[in-house]
């Protein structure tokens, strides 16, 4: 019975599993004596014997496959050796062993390896190294360039979204000015011919408000009893619905000025190159056009200034300015076949008059028209924007029911006051709102700043370009950032195969060891825990 225990319990022993966590295996090896403390200074000497015997290998498909990209350790050589007994089968004498010197190079690693478990050792050092290192390491590069890739694609959508939005304002910019967007200055310069058309236009539609005008200035009349309602009341509307776009000079003085100075744009067209050509008012601009100044050339005095003269010609066919014998210029010349305007015939006058204090002449800002004048344009949307707001209030007071008290006020108004209906007054609120919104649409707006100001030109063509260029920056980072996520996916591509093999390869050795051990425990079953398995 003691006997028969005995075996019982011994059996249960050999079947109790030998658990080995991953960090504590090599002193686990140790500390049992199974491997000795001083094992790395016996390995040196084996990985010197190794690097020396793979000089010398035969070209062997398996043994260049195990040898490829791998650390060699003690279970390759067992495979090496056994590789080796077929190639090196010939070296094999009577007593059964091999007169190969690879053959005996081999075998003695091997022997090296088994003295004192130095392979165990080593083994259990790699296993740890790749479960705590080399397979982190590589999941580790790979979520980042996993990481890497979803931040390239959301980059991607913002950027594309980006530039398309650019693009699209850039558009939207071109569209409410009325432009390509091809040459932008050239373009915007050009828009400067359209606005004495607009002006024209709304000098047209000015008629239209004339009843709406009668209608603001008779209420006023009832309501404040002033007589000089006529001369406060919407002035500038006044003009324009009766006079139409005249001089500044004509509204201020209401008298017509005889000579107009300086009421060219401030910013002329070049068409040929886009560029403008800003000439001061008190300069004349001949260009180059017309006059042929030639190598001999006579010299004239004109306001002091010489003045080299040899031909001008007026493209009249008929007469030209031309010098005589004495070097003189002839002047003999009639108006009306020259071309010359009326401008020169009163300097003439002026001249005659001695001093020109009877002329009257516009100049400067008074040389402008009504709706080419900053001041007299904002004084004109003022006048607007009250009467729209007058005609808006009205709309809603008369359609307020009930409302006795304001009925009877009204009473003892004009004819014209009391039966104007609410259908007739919001027709006239429509005029206003329609010439209103003419006049300050965005386009008109560029275009007075264009008209305004040269400098607003190179401006709004900058913000226009910084558009572009900046839907061009967009689309580029958006190529690189594309490129990017390429290559990382490269990489991605390229590090999988890298760690799915060296996975393989840990599972393997850590089932040698664990095999390893368990012999020298009797077979008992051997679990190395916390190893590649939980990966």
């Amino acid at each position: 019975m003691q006997v028969n225990f005995s075996l019982s319990e011994l059996q249960k022993e050999q079947e109790l599993p030998i658990d080995i966590h991953t960090n504590r295996l090599l002193d686990w090896l140790i500390s049992r004596r199974v491997c000795k403390q001083e094992w790395q200074d016996n390995i040196l000497r084996v990985r010197e014997k190794i690097n020396n015997a793979i000089q010398d290998m035969p070209a062997v498909e398996e043994i260049t496959e195990l040898l490829a990209g791998t650390y060699i350790n003690y279970f390759h050589c067992l495979q090496i050796v056994e590789l080796l007994k077929e190639t090196e089968a010939d070296s094999k004498n009577i007593f059964g062993r091999y007169s190969s010197q690879r053959m005996k190079d081999w075998q003695e690693i091997v022997k090296l390896y088994e003295k004192d478990n130095v392979f165990l050792a080593e083994a259990a050092q790699l296993l740890i190294r790749n479960v705590n290192y080399e397979v982190p390491s590589l999941k580790k590069q790979i979520g980042k360039c996993q990481q890497t890739q979803e931040e390239c694609i959301r980059k991607e959508e913002e950027y594309a979204k980006n530039a398309i939005q650019m693009k699209e304002k850039f558009y939207e910019t071109c569209k409410q000015l009325g432009i390509e967007g091809v040459n932008i200055r050239k373009e915007l310069l050009s828009l400067l011919n359209d606005l004495p058309d607009t002006f024209s236009r709304v000098t047209e539609r000015m008629k239209d408000l004339n009843s709406a005008r009668k209608y603001y200035i008779e209420f006023l009349n009832f309501t404040l009893k002033r007589d000089d309602i006529n001369q406060i009341c919407l002035p500038l509307i006044s003009h324009l619905t009766e006079k139409g776009n005249t001089t500044t000079y004509e509204w201020r003085t209401g008298t017509v000025p005889e000579v107009i100075e300086g009421s060219q744009p401030k910013v002329p067209l070049d068409m040929d190159n886009g560029q403008s050509s800003c000439v001061p008012d008190d300069q004349i601009d001949f260009g180059s056009d017309g006059i042929d100044f030639g190598d001999d050339q006579s010299s004239s005095t004109l306001n002091g200034d010489f003045v080299h003269v040899d031909k001008i010609d007026f493209d009249d066919g008929e007469q030209a300015i031309s010098l005589d014998d004495g070097g003189e210029i002839n002047w003999e010349i009639s108006v009306e076949t020259s071309g010359v305007s009326y401008l020169a015939e009163v300097s003439e006058n002026v001249a005659d008059e001695g001093g020109g204090d009877s002329v009257r002449v516009a100049r400067g800002s008074d040389a402008l028209s009504l709706l080419d004048n900053l001041e007299t344009r904002g004084l004109f949307l003022n006048e607007l924007m009250e009467l729209k707001g007058f005609l808006s209030q009205r709309i809603v007071e008369m359609m307020t029911e009930g409302d006795v008290l304001l009925s009877s006020q009204f009473q003892e108004a004009p004819a014209t006051v009391q039966l104007q209906t609410a259908d007739e007054i919001q027709r006239m609120l429509d005029m206003v709102t329609d010439i209103l919104t003419q006049m300050t649409n965005v386009r008109m707006k560029h275009l007075c700043l264009i008209s305004d100001s040269p400098k607003y030109v190179d401006r709004l063509t900058e913000s226009l370009r910084q558009k572009l260029e900046q839907s061009e920056k967009m689309e580029l980072s958006r190529q690189a950032v594309m490129e990017r996520r390429k290559t990382t996916l490269e990489d991605q591509r390229q590090l999988e195969p890298k760690l799915d093999l060296i996975i393989q390869k840990t599972k393997v050795l850590q089932k040698q060891i664990e095999d390893t051990i368990s012999k020298q425990y009797k077979n008992r079953p051997v679990n190395i825990m916390g190893g590649i398995s939980v990966m």
